[in-house]
């Protein structure tokens, strides 16, 4: 892959047409208008971007990408980094909170080895791309190479064209990596100018004491690396992670190919928020699932002007938020393809 091209083929604006369609049909279906809220939004908001009035997401699937962070030698988490193979493990036996949630929303899960610090046997469910076994320690130097950054964006984009040639119509974002809360604000730091207090979160648990210290490895950070703002790659070539370079590859790919794609927490965040820099375009093709306790998703949500479908105080990663929004997407969808209009149903409108 060259610098100057692009993995993804251009994305294009949201089908106006198809959306005005799906306004028009709300209109007609036997309820109030405007009755269902946020569904009917959601409704067309989908008919936009699959350019379909009756859009379909009945084959979904939600893409785990896991790796290891060097930043973790500074003890910004509660937990330690043998946690991200073994909790990897755990998703491809099926005991993990996204394994419960996915199977009832009836998406597979895809779990990706970007860059998990230890060898994993192959497994059907098991995905390995691993770009290097974790991170450099950002608070010393760059996170990976500038080639590194655009290697694992590729893998994501080809992940999700894969799928979606498979038959996949939405897609949910999820992530495991011990330690990526710290990359994660690090990142939103230097896109949006926020500063660390609003940021930096606690991540799995730290402690005041650990999170003052945790303020101060990305503070360092990105005194050390001078990530450019005006240069998403760069942003995560210096102060990111493979898992969430892996991740604006899958947006940018599922965008490229009009399916909707479900972010999930603060880290999936990041990744979207590097995506809409790299191509606006892709920023419509997002839906937000929930609304993390980690403090600094609130300052993407607000710079990406996306509103979650729910907030349930969720912080645990994994794609949790965006399987449990698949139902509501699904709804949505549902109700625009099934519902009876009034004169389908012989229902007395109001004049």
């Amino acid at each position: 892959m060259t610098e100057s091209m692009n993995v993804w083929p251009q994305i294009t604006a949201l089908d106006e047409a198809a959306m005005e369609a799906a306004r028009e049909r709300q209109q007609q279906l036997t309820k109030p208008r405007g009755s269902l809220g946020r569904l009917e939004q959601l409704s067309i908001q989908l008919a936009g971007i699959t350019g379909q009035l009756k859009p379909k997401v009945d084959e979904k699937a939600v893409i785990v990408m896991a790796g290891d962070h060097g930043v973790t030698a500074e003890g910004v988490s509660a937990y330690p980094a043998e946690v991200t193979p073994q909790m990897v493990l755990n998703f491809l036996n099926g005991g993990a909170a996204i394994n419960v949630l996915a199977g009832q929303v009836g998406a597979r899960v895809v779990i990706v080895d970007m860059g998990v610090n230890a060898s994993i046997e192959p497994h059907p469910d098991l995905r390995i791309h691993k770009i290097a076994p974790g991170t450099a320690n950002m608070a010393r130097g760059p996170a990976m190479t500038r080639e590194q950054a655009q290697e694992a964006l590729h893998v994501g984009f080809a992940i999700v064209n894969e799928l979606v040639a498979d038959g996949v119509q939405l897609v949910g974002t999820g992530e495991m990596g011990i330690g990526n809360t710290t990359p994660s604000a690090a990142i939103t730091a230097a896109l949006t100018g926020a500063s660390l207090s609003d940021v930096v979160g606690r991540g799995t648990g730290v402690d005041d004491e650990g999170l003052s210290r945790k303020i101060g490895v990305v503070e360092k950070a990105l005194a050390n690396n001078q990530p450019d703002p005006a240069d998403p790659i760069n942003v995560l070539a210096k102060v990111g992670g493979f898992e969430i370079a892996g991740l604006v590859g899958v947006i940018l790919g599922a965008a490229s190919k009009r399916v909707p794609v479900v972010i999930d927490g603060f880290i999936t965040a990041a990744a979207a928020l590097v995506a809409a820099r790299l191509e606006p375009a892709a920023r419509a093709y997002m839906i937000a699932s929930h609304r993390s306790a980690e403090i600094g998703h609130q300052v993407i949500l607000d710079e990406l002007a996306l509103e979650p479908l729910f907030d349930l105080g969720l912080r645990l990663g994994e794609g949790t938020g965006a399987a449990l929004a698949m139902h509501v997407i699904d709804g949505a969808a549902q109700i625009l393809c099934h519902m009876a209009t009034f004169a389908d149903a012989g229902v007395t409108d109001k004049e």
